[in-house]
């Protein structure tokens, strides 16, 4: 089967890693792809949905998978199924889940499942009296895609006010800003779930945890993600039974009766308050770097994506290897405050096969030049990816990698995985 995945990060390297690995694939092709995904596969330039699909029949292709949120957005799912194409994600008007914030805040409120007490708005003066009746931290979130960095904290009132200004204003995240959702901070522990569905069944896989700040101990600015690690012992079986009774059924039960059932990766941003888990977002493709860490644990990934897209899962084998995945993420000298100069990246010779073997890079913002050189220049580089019997030991194993990877001015956390490790022992 020939595959075609769409997008240029960590993301789609680590999918095209997997199906190369494990699963019975003749040809990869990425569109964009980055630097590095020739070695996976063959990168393609093509801009246009239609032109795309073109080349998908012309080159059969039977199975396109989409990484980003933005070609879903502006509905690639669309204009490939109206050519017959199988493909797997959302469509335009099902993205909408993650393309507006307001959407997806008003979809779970109507369909009663828990979020948290929000208005949406875009007037300055309705979102000044909304903040005045809640506690500090307030969440203030641009309605549109802002790359994953439309959300802000807010630690007093005034500084809520003055982050629903720009954003108002259209200073902070231009047209994406122009409505906003206020909504009260919830207390508890975030987890990333995904649920890969085909319109009327599901398949939730492991949880997730993201670091989503840049500094050891969850210090500094918000980032795109630094790393995460798969399964996390933060949920047990309780806390899935609630997410598939009150979250993954009445979802897809509601897209269903709205007319846009939904296909592909249902992202659940989870807050985890004294046991009971409440949705923060919802995202309609796969998080990156989480998806880095599933991956790898997935025994056919193939059979996942292939059922999924023609609405076959109830009939999908699904089997995940009994292992944990830690992943963490090298960033480039300025990230994420601006661009860095390009550096060459060199990568050691890995002498240990347990560590060969249970270890790999998902690269990202990478580009090659013309004698073959890999560079570093995009914000998060690239993924070193740690697979082991116990969260300990896959971490380990994950920055013993970044130990064999060099480039100027390289940055990441030293604690990924650090609350599964105190639970862990």
């Amino acid at each position: 089967m020939n595959i075609l995945i769409i997008g240029s990060g960590g993301r789609e390297y680590s999918i095209g890693l997997a199906l190369k690995n494990r699963s019975n694939v003749d040809k990869i092709y990425f569109n964009p792809g980055n630097g590095a995904t020739d070695m996976l596969g063959v990168n393609i330039p093509i801009k246009d949905f239609s032109e795309l699909a073109d080349f998908v029949v012309a080159n059969n292709i039977e199975l396109t998978i989409v990484g980003p949120e933005a070609p879903l957005t502006e509905g690639i799912v669309d204009v490939f199924k109206a050519r017959g194409l199988n493909i797997f994600g959302p469509s335009k008007v099902a993205a909408q889940l993650e393309g507006s914030k307001i959407f997806m805040k008003n979809f779970l409120s109507r369909h009663n499942i828990p979020t948290a007490k929000y208005i949406e708005t875009n007037s300055l003066e309705v979102a000044y009296k909304f903040i005045e009746t809640l506690t500090p931290p307030i969440v203030v979130k641009a309605d549109g895609l802002c790359g994953g960095k439309g959300v802000i904290i807010a630690l007093s009132h005034d500084e809520a006010k003055k982050e629903a200004g720009e954003m108002l204003s259209g200073n902070a995240f231009g047209n994406a800003g122009k409505s906003i959702v206020v909504e009260e901070f919830l207390d508890g522990y975030e987890l990333s779930v995904f649920a890969i569905c085909d319109g009327k069944d599901y398949v939730i896989l492991p949880a997730a945890q993201d670091h989503k700040r840049l500094l050891d101990n969850d210090e500094g600015p918000n980032t795109g993600g630094m790393g995460a690690y798969v399964p996390t012992p933060l949920v047990n079986e309780d806390i899935y039974k609630k997410l598939e009774d009150r979250v993954v059924k009445p979802t897809l039960k509601g897209m269903q009766e709205e007319n846009m059932p939904f296909t592909g990766v249902l992202f659940m941003g989870v807050m985890v308050v004294k046991g009971e888990p409440i949705i923060l977002e919802y995202n309609v493709r796969f998080g990156d770097p989480e998806c880095e860490e599933i991956m790898p644990l997935l025994k056919n990934p193939l059979d996942l994506f292939y059922k999924a897209a023609i609405g076959d899962l109830a009939n999908a084998k699904i089997e995940f290897f009994d292992k944990f995945a830690v992943g963490v993420v090298m960033a480039s000298k300025n990230y994420p405050y601006s661009d860095s100069v390009p550096a060459e990246i060199i990568v050691d010779d890995i002498v240990h096969e347990s560590l060969s073997e249970n270890s790999h890079i998902s690269y990202a913002g990478v580009s090659r030049d013309k004698d073959g050189k890999l560079y570093a220049t995009g914000g998060r580089v690239l993924v070193c990816v740690g697979v082991g019997d116990s969260i300990k030991e896959a971490q380990q194993r994950a920055y013993m990698l970044c130990g064999q990877v060099h480039f100027a001015g390289k940055q990441c956390r030293s604690d990924i995985a650090y609350q599964a490790l105190k639970i862990e022992g």
